[in-house]
């Protein structure tokens, strides 16, 4: 902040006598003197911490408890030597597939025997799977790191801005 000086004679002129001379004393006791002051605001940028934040990568494990389903295929040679007209069709029955397998014989005549079927049985089984499997998950780490005071020349002092309570 600033301060003006004084001004130099009363605006009124009642410092002076009627002759125009002023008294020795006189002059300082009938002059009011005014001040005023002035207040200049500035701005600075000042640094009082930074903030480190490291992302770090860890690994935890999970266990994986779950029920697997598998589904086993039992073939069944079924035996059956009987003469057919045509080539019969796969047959789906539920979890039966009846593939039937056939044969050309040289007689007089050509005819169809049906040699064999396969029966497919489709069979179906859960089983209890557990395992345990590594999982990568991030944290942030935040660090605080207070300012430093800089020295006369302007290079930083080492050390804490501010003297910490908890340190005495």
């Amino acid at each position: 902040m600033e301060k003006s000086s004084p001004p130099t004679a009363p605006p009124d002129g009642t410092g002076q006598d009627k002759s125009g001379a002023e008294p020795a004393g006189a002059a300082e006791s009938n002059v009011l003197r005014l001040y005023a002051e002035d207040a200049t605001v500035s701005r600075q940028t000042v640094e009082t911490g930074r903030v480190r934040v490291a992302k770090v990568t860890r690994i935890r494990d999970h266990v994986v408890d779950e029920l697997l389903a598998c589904t086993n295929v039992e073939v069944e040679r079924v035996p059956i030597g009987r003469i057919v007209d045509a080539v019969p069709a796969v047959k789906d029955e539920g979890d039966l597939l009846v593939v039937p397998v056939v044969e050309e014989t040289v007689v007089v005549e050509r005819k169809l025997v049906l040699k064999e079927e396969l029966h497919i049985r489709r069979v179906q089984t859960t089983e209890r799977y557990r395992d345990t499997v590594k999982l990568r998950y991030q944290t942030a780490e935040i660090t605080r790191i207070p300012a430093q005071k800089p020295t006369a020349d302007g290079e930083p002092v080492a050390g804490p801005a501010r003297p910490n309570p908890e340190d005495t």
